[in-house]
């Protein structure tokens, strides 16, 4: 199951804002050139935002705010474990080896209890976002590593993202590094996450979606799309 836009059936293809530059004018004209209905293209749905979102829809029907709270206040926190990494497994947002560290990060269950009441004041606490992501990366950085290590970037970001893609963007660095280079940006850069590079990636996220807005984007969803549209040798020049 995918989101549909009220208008997806009657959207056209933008002609260029006058006020971008050369670089996002590049980026822009080639999303579209890949798909030509933007972000309501029924390829680009198939190819890049349907699974992600059906793992949006999961999140939701598992781990909802209401539902992750009564779970944390039953000391569930090996279901909660197990949930949250059976609905990442089905993308393929990480890589092989990420899910198995995760997996084996989270084996014991006061790692599990560790793991959960973290990712919940992350994903449904209060306080700044820089503040909850800090405290998310310390708990990450204490959790057992057998053979890979589990604090990477893609790692910390992709619950968030699964679950509040409305506030959290997936950060495979690679990628998007080379996507933000095209787009005329050098995006400060340390292998160890912190709240300070990741609220600079949001900063420049930001910009981008304001340069596309007329194509309507609908959350991080779309703008990690975007950007892996422009980064990812899937999608050469």
């Amino acid at each position: 199951m995918v989101s549909v836009h009220p208008h997806s059936a009657h959207v056209r293809r933008q002609s260029r804002p006058s006020h971008l530059n050369g670089s996002a004018r590049r980026a822009r004209r080639k999303f579209l050139t890949v798909f030509p209905k933007g972000f309501y293209d029924v390829d680009y749905v198939e190819l890049e935002r349907g699974y992600k979102w059906a793992a949006h829809l999961a999140w939701e029907e598992h781990l909802s705010k209401n539902r992750f709270a009564a779970m944390i206040k039953e000391g569930s926190f090996a279901k909660i474990a197990s949930q949250a990494v059976r609905i990442e497994s089905r993308t393929n947002l990480l890589f092989s080896f990420e899910k198995m560290a995760l997996r084996d990060a989270v084996r014991k269950p006061e790692d599990a209890k560790l793991f959960s009441q973290s990712l919940f004041r992350l994903l449904y606490g209060r306080g700044s976002l820089n503040s909850r992501f800090d405290q998310w990366v310390a708990t990450i950085a204490l959790l057992p590593r057998k053979q890979t290590r589990v604090l990477t970037w893609p790692l910390v970001t992709v619950f968030g993202f699964i679950a509040r893609p409305d506030e959290h963007f997936f950060f495979k660095p690679t990628v998007t590094r080379e996507a933000a280079r095209r787009y005329g940006i050098e995006l400060s850069y340390a292998s160890r996450p912190s709240p300070e590079l990741y609220h600079t990636l949001l900063d420049f996220i930001a910009k981008v979606r304001s340069d596309i807005r007329d194509l309507r984007p609908r959350d991080m969803i779309d703008m990690q799309s975007f950007l892996w549209v422009q980064g990812s040798e899937e999608y050469p020049d």
